[in-house]
């Protein structure tokens, strides 16, 4: 009798787990097709105004790269003009008839055309060599690349180069009147500054002359201090 209880209740207890698995999948069933998406399906474009809008873009970049070419060695001189002292440079003072000459020798070397490209290597040597040797000054390398015609030539050899530094370079300059400059600076020192017995406003500041050119110029100065 126990034995067919037990059988009655597991039959039972299989049958609900069955029906509950039942529902589960059931379930499973509607909330996976709830998540499913349709798929949208591609919308047709025109394809002759993507090509006339591509064209109009592949224009505007070669406009705008026409107008950099013609601005880019315009730069490279001003660079070159403004860099002074801070390279090793030679100075150079352009001649007036700067553009003459370059035209010149651009004429011997089969040069017709200004804005016309190097036609090579080899022609691109001879013109700027025959150049460099007529004016003295020669295009340095960092800018070889730089000069494609013979335009950039006449803009390179119209460029004048000053080396000196900026305060040298003050002294040539007619200042106004309200303002002066004073080329050879005063360096305080107690052996030869005797106006206040050798004293000076700053008396627990050194005066430290550095670099051999201003050492045989100035002299320099060790403070004593009451306390180190």
């Amino acid at each position: 009798m126990a034995g067919i209880i037990r059988s009655t209740i597991a039959g039972r207890n299989v049958v609900a787990l069955l029906s509950n698995r039942s529902v589960d999948l059931k379930c499973f069933r509607c909330a996976s097709s709830n998540r499913v998406k349709r798929i949208k399906k591609p919308e047709i474009t025109n394809r002759d105004a993507n090509q006339a809008k591509a064209a109009a873009m592949r224009a505007e970049v070669e406009e705008q790269s026409a107008l950099y070419e013609g601005q880019r060695f315009k730069s490279v001189a001003q660079s070159l003009s403004a860099r002074g002292y801070l390279r090793a440079i030679k100075p150079y003072t352009p001649p007036e008839n700067a553009s003459e000459q370059v035209l010149s020798i651009a004429k011997d070397n089969k040069l017709t055309d200004t804005k016309q490209p190097f036609g090579g290597k080899d022609q691109k040597f001879a013109f700027l060599s025959a150049c460099g040797k007529a004016f003295g000054h020669w295009v340095p390398n960092s800018l070889l690349h730089e000069v494609q015609t013979v335009d950039d030539a006449i803009v390179f050899y119209q460029t004048p180069i000053d080396t000196r530094l900026p305060l040298d370079a003050i002294s040539s300059v007619e200042l106004p009147e309200n303002l002066h400059i004073q080329q050879e600076y005063i360096r305080f020192h107690p052996e030869t500054d005797t106006m206040f017995g050798g004293k000076s406003a700053f008396p627990k500041s050194s005066t430290v002359v550095t670099g051999l050119k201003y050492k045989q110029k100035y002299r320099g100065h060790e403070a004593k201090k009451s306390w180190p």
